[in-house]
């Protein structure tokens, strides 16, 4: 009995969680995955496709798919979305002019049947730039709270610093398993 509890647990505790990791272009979400994976930052230019590392917290395995954001890539988003748990959108707080577009390509995941049961990270991206919006701006601007479908979390970060992206996986974490 204990052999197969063991053989289960290893299987639960190893599976592979798949995240998404989208935003408009020049938000930060190479400086974000790397971030996670290095724990450094490191020179980065426009994501053409993906950029796909594995990324281990607490016996957390996560997937995580981090997908060019110009707006001739946009379009193809969709193709990455089949089994994603996690969405974690990354949002320029500087960009004020570009924040509808987010809303926008936000809202039509959310609407996409292969995200119906995805949970959204919000990471409020260069919090340590002068007028910069807050989270609590962008998550009013976003309208946030209308999202009753899909669990969300905002979280303010600096991907240069890594202030705050740990917290927004502590919220990925504790996420898992809750369906």
């Amino acid at each position: 009995m204990g052999l197969i509890f063991a053989k289960l647990w290893s299987l639960f505790c190893n599976q592979e969680h798949k995240v998404i990791i989208v935003g408009l272009d020049n938000a930060g979400k190479t400086t974000i995955l790397y971030q996670f994976l290095m724990n450094e930052v490191v020179h980065t230019s426009p994501t053409i496709g993906s950029n796909v590392e594995e990324i281990v917290v607490k016996n957390t395995h996560f997937l995580m798919w981090d997908i060019g954001g110009q707006e001739s890539l946009r379009s193809s988003w969709n193709t990455y979305y089949s089994n994603t748990e996690f969405i974690i959108l990354v949002v320029d707080s500087i960009d004020r002019e570009r924040l509808s577009i987010t809303k926008e390509e936000l809202y039509r995941m959310l609407a996409h049947e292969d995200l119906r049961k995805a949970a959204v990270l919000i990471f409020a991206n260069k919090q340590d730039m002068k007028g910069c919006m807050t989270a609590a701006e962008i998550s009013k601007y976003l309208t946030l709270s209308s999202i009753k479908d899909h669990p969300w979390h905002i979280q303010s970060c600096c991907a240069l610093t890594g202030e705050g992206l740990c917290q927004g996986l502590e919220w990925m974490t504790s996420r898992i398993g809750v369906r």
